[in-house]
């Protein structure tokens, strides 16, 4: 069933977090689903500007739509990731998001604060949560950018959240978006976290750029003729103890697409007599699903579908 994020954050508090997962196409929504229904995990599905565009925002709902009544005992919010106001306001106008995130952290707050008051009264209007961010995270996610970490200031998130009225906050602690976040030893700023959740007990807090990307993985891809090179990612077994200071919702979408990546290199090497789209799928889809159930059990969420459902309300 759909709920909010809202009413996910409510249940994982201090326990555990949620995985926020980015998806383009079917195979990946498969695998999504497969994997946190295996490992009974709740979920976020996260649809991008980016992806919106790639595959068509219908097309993408309608596979949200679709595997709501496939997968029935599934619980999961449908987010907007890294949107702009235009793009806010088309998702929820459209009933088929839960969530949105207005992302205007590249303006000054003032304007920041502006932009993300509009989008809060649009959307919770119809029932439709809203996360926003304060700061702005190093690297590249499609069309959001920055040469730079910018943390994020708690006096400044504490402001911000009275201000708008959000229901989560995206925290800038030194994660980053991409496969190359960290030159030498990562320096996540857990301090940050610790006073935000001092001034804001009880807040929903989210870290985006969380992809741990494994060495495994990228050995794998470059040994199947790939050309990755340096890439490095966040310490998965810091999950935990983000979520014991309110981080409720971690984002994780380079990993899955390292797997994609993976599967496909690995298998038109093996098999260069194959051509059919659907043969690497196969293989995709429970590799996925397997990389999915990992992950959950990294966050805490694993096992965690039952009493969730219970605690929660279809939209």
């Amino acid at each position: 069933m759909i709920v909010t994020t809202s009413e996910l954050f409510k249940h994982a508090y201090g326990k555990y977090a949620i995985g926020a997962y980015n998806i383009n196409n079917l195979e990946q929504t498969m695998g999504l689903f497969k994997g946190n229904l295996d490992s009974k995990a709740p979920f976020i599905v996260q649809i991008s500007k980016g992806a919106r565009a790639y595959t068509h925002k219908l097309m993408l709902e309608s596979l949200m739509l679709t595997a709501d009544k496939i997968f029935p005992d599934a619980v999961f919010a449908v987010h907007l990731d890294h949107g702009d106001e235009e793009t806010c306001m088309d998702c929820i106008a459209s009933g088929v998001y839960s969530s949105v995130m207005i992302d205007a952290s590249h303006y000054p707050i003032e304007k920041n604060i502006e932009i993300t008051k509009r989008v809060v009264e649009a959307a919770h209007a119809k029932g439709i949560v809203v996360e926003a961010e304060l700061g702005q995270l190093k690297g590249v996610e499609e069309d959001v950018s920055a040469a730079e970490h910018v943390y994020t200031k708690p006096e400044e998130a504490e402001y911000f959240v009275k201000e708008t009225g959000i229901d989560s906050l995206a925290c800038a602690i030194g994660t980053s978006h991409g496969a190359f976040k960290f030159k030498g030893e990562q320096k996540l700023r857990f301090d940050i976290l610790e006073e935000i959740q001092r001034r804001l007990p009880g807040f929903p807090l989210v870290m985006h750029g969380s992809s741990s990307v494994p060495k495994d993985e990228v050995d794998r891809i470059n040994a199947a003729g790939g050309a990755i090179k340096g890439a490095s990612g966040v310490d998965a077994s810091q999950f935990r103890g983000a979520a014991k200071l309110g981080v409720t919702k971690i984002n994780i979408d380079t990993d899955g697409r390292l797997v994609w990546c993976r599967v496909h290199r690995e298998f038109f090497r093996d098999h260069p007599e194959k051509f059919d789209l659907r043969d690497p799928g196969k293989v995709f889809i429970p590799e996925y699903a397997k990389f999915i159930a990992n992950k959950n059990e990294l966050l805490g969420s694993a096992g965690q579908l039952d009493a969730c459902r219970a605690a929660c309300t279809k939209r």
